[in-house]
């Protein structure tokens, strides 16, 4: 049957579901974009579901006085532009290359067609989106409650992606983006960001690195 994931090949990860759309017959149109490239703006129209197949973005919003925060930065296998599946009109927010991406972009309809045609690709969804919601509640909480060097080593180890490898791969990001992302000033991060090579817990021989004991300043009182 097209589009049936067997058993032993469940829906885990985003690729997954871009698998089931293109047996679905769904094929995402491919882009390529340099770094610092626009891949959508803040108030364009939004009726596109986009995957990053490579290289990584930030999400950025920016206020009528042209203050701008980074409300996410996208690892190599995101959905992103999801808001037009629950009849967002515009996008809220800037996606901007930080390193050269590939993108697939699938027209909204055609992905509400899958959503209601394959109970595979629904569930994993549907799943994917509360993950993401659950996502944004911990950074509020992060926001309201934490100390900006801990809001600081969370954000590098959701960008590391903690808990796959032993080290993380090089991050392309900038102080001033990590300093929008946590509500804080770019000197501000650099000083938390020296404390923590000076203690091992990132380097910079060949870019920046995560390493996993950066978690104990996440988890010390």
């Amino acid at each position: 049957m097209p589009g049936k994931v067997e058993p032993e090949r469940r829906l885990s990860k985003a690729a997954d579901a871009v698998m089931l759309l293109d047996h679905a017959g769904v094929k995402g149109k491919s882009d390529r974009y340099r770094r610092k490239e626009v891949i959508f703006g803040q108030g364009s129209p939004s009726d596109t579901l986009f995957y990053l197949a490579e290289g990584s973005l930030k999400l950025a919003i920016a206020s009528k006085q042209g203050k701008e925060a980074v409300i996410a930065i996208l690892p190599e296998g995101s959905f992103f532009g999801e808001g037009c599946l629950a009849g967002q009109t515009v996008h809220v927010a800037t996606a901007i290359a930080l390193a050269d991406c590939s993108v697939l972009a699938f027209k909204k309809k055609q992905v509400l067609a899958t959503i209601r045609k394959d109970p595979d690709f629904a569930e994993f969804f549907i799943a994917y989106l509360v993950q993401r919601n659950a996502r944004i509640e911990e950074d509020l909480v992060d926001q309201l409650f934490n100390s900006s060097e801990k809001r600081l080593a969370r954000v590098l180890l959701l960008l590391a992606q903690f808990g796959k490898d032993e080290v993380a791969d090089v991050i392309p990001v900038t102080h001033e983006t990590l300093a929008r992302m946590i509500g804080t000033t770019r000197p501000r991060v650099s000083f938390f960001m020296k404390k923590f090579r000076r203690l091992g817990l990132i380097d910079y021989e060949k870019g920046l690195r995560i390493h996993p004991s950066l978690l104990t300043m996440v988890l010390r009182d």
